[in-house]
């Protein structure tokens, strides 16, 4: 089931790529119903605003449409492993549990970096359940940023070649 979950935010992040955001998506699920709440991908191009993730947009949809500010009872599902903002979001609005598919040596704050969830001080900390589809989600991403850089070498090339 959970496989089937993490695929709809797969789903979700290559509607990422096709509008030039960063390949990530998110669900928020509700496993007593077994029924999805909330999909959401990266939207900080669309909207210009560097918070606009897709754990920050899943979680205010699914509080918006439940019209709660805590999602007690409820999961996230998220192809990528939620930064810094994401955790504290996360905590914030009190998710039993988040599944995660790549790890982010940069800028993860689950198991790598920050660690958010170890720390005394958090908040709320949900139960962790990591790697899933790690590989997939991976790909996503990898083939995502080569596919910019080699964009970025064109257009270079292209203005070295006008001057």
């Amino acid at each position: 089931m959970n496989d089937k979950i993490l695929q709809k935010a797969l789903l979700y992040a290559h509607k990422a790529t096709q509008k030039d955001e960063v390949p990530v998506g998110a669900v928020i699920f509700n496993s007593k119903t077994n029924e999805i709440i909330a999909c959401a991908h990266n939207q900080t191009q669309k909207h210009q605003l560097p918070f606009a993730h897709a754990e920050i947009m899943a979680i205010k949809k699914a509080c918006k449409k439940l019209k709660v500010k805590r999602l007690n009872g409820y999961s996230l599902f998220v192809t990528l492993e939620p930064c810094v903002m994401c955790a504290g979001a996360i905590s914030w609005a009190h998710l039993d549990a988040l599944y995660f598919g790549a790890y982010d040596a940069k800028t993860g704050a689950i198991n790598q970096g920050a660690c958010v969830f170890n720390h005394a001080q958090t908040h709320h900390k949900p139960q962790i359940f990591s790697g899933i589809e790690a590989e997939k989600c991976g790909k996503l991403l990898s083939c995502f940023f080569q596919n910019k850089r080699q964009q970025q070498k064109e257009l270079k090339r292209n203005n070295d070649g006008n001057n």
